[in-house]
């Protein structure tokens, strides 16, 4: 491990002088390309010269041990067990830098809730849901914009699908796709029973130009007249737009703007990151027994959380978690399952690495 950060060391120096060259001040997107390089590998190089720093004074602290003075030895063996620990931290942390990099984890994401089993219920839980990832994003500074809804009959979502911009977004919702479970009872139940709905999740990369590229002569698009709530202008234009990508069927339909030219774009946006999303899960499918990247499978019909209102408590099938504070989980506080769900990825590519 370590003779690889040295190589990663130099690269990292080597960048530094490049980076200061006349050629490459000259040349913006070369200047682009290094300083990219080199902010990659500056995390990595940066502990990596910490460790050395550390292994450095544990070091001299072994000397004094020796030292004729039982205080100095005495307070040299605390201090060697507390830079042992700290060495053993960073060596850790170092083997989890060096795992391989999901080139999508910077992207901002599409999030789509769709309610499942359990009608009127399920869209009031697919609403709960958008309103517990939004609140999560509202708390790590994300924008949240909303790009189409489907509303139910009882304030609930039918649908909903919203873009989330901020840093590494995708890296820590990625693990939210699938079907999550919800367990109460609902305003309208007399009897006072428990009903059991659900509602799917979809966590895609935003895509970029670069990422996928759409022919024109694979893409149909229709237009047509809009329908449901949005005033009486919303009926009398063809501003709805379906956009149909025709190697694989996949198609898109926006409709609640007014311009029918905002509404192609925003389907469009949804296209490019569901073909983007489509690409990923065939590669992974492919290489499923080499890499396993992600924890479960993320298959939409898989379950794999349960929100349990009458005990308070929320489960994660994945990982073996459950929580009892529903409450704080509702009002955007998933942060210790985001984080148990990466731990078990990392582990899980320590793991695949080691076999290897």
């Amino acid at each position: 491990m370590f003779a690889k950060i040295e190589n990663l060391e130099r690269r990292f120096e080597d960048l530094e002088q490049q980076l200061s060259s006349p050629e490459t001040l000259s040349d913006q997107d070369r200047y682009r390309k290094l300083t990219k390089a080199h902010a990659d590998l500056k995390e990595v190089v940066d502990l990596y010269r910490k460790y050395k720093d550390t292994a450095a004074q544990l070091q001299d602290n072994r000397e004094l041990l020796e030292d004729a003075d039982p205080e100095i030895r005495g307070m040299a063996q605390e201090e060697s067990k507390s830079l042992q620990a700290e060495l053993e931290s960073m060596e850790n942390e170092l083997t989890l830098l060096l795992l391989p990099k999901d080139p999508l984890d910077e992207k901002n994401i599409i999030l789509e809730i769709r309610a499942g089993t359990g009608g009127e219920e399920a869209a009031l839980f697919a609403a709960d849901l958008f309103r517990m990832y939004s609140r999560y994003a509202e708390n790590r500074n994300w924008k949240v914009e909303i790009m189409s809804a489907s509303d139910s009959d009882s304030g609930g979502y039918k649908e909903i699908i919203a873009l989330l911009t901020g840093n590494r977004a995708y890296s820590q919702m990625k693990f939210e796709a699938g079907t999550h479970r919800v367990q109460r009872v609902p305003a309208t139940e007399s009897q006072g029973r428990i009903h059991t709905s659900a509602a799917t999740v979809a966590i895609m990369p935003e895509a970029e130009e670069a990422d996928v590229v759409l022919k024109p002569e694979e893409l149909r698009i229709d237009v047509y007249r809009s329908s449901g709530p949005g005033g009486q202008s919303v009926n009398t234009t063809d501003s709805a737009v379906r956009v149909t990508h025709i190697p694989t069927g996949i198609s898109v339909a926006m409709q609640d703007e007014k311009s029918q030219h905002k509404n192609k774009a925003k389907a469009l946006k949804v296209l490019v990151s569901r073909l983007l999303q489509a690409e990923q899960d065939r590669l992974q499918a492919e290489q499923a027994e080499n890499r396993r990247a992600q924890v479960g499978s993320g298959d939409r019909s898989e379950r794999i959380r349960t929100y349990n209102f009458p005990q308070g408590r929320v489960t994660d099938h994945r990982v073996n978690l459950t929580l009892y504070k529903l409450d704080q989980v509702m009002q955007g506080d998933i942060q210790e399952l985001v984080d148990a769900l990466t731990t078990a990825a990392q582990t899980e590519a320590l793991k695949n690495q080691a076999d290897a």
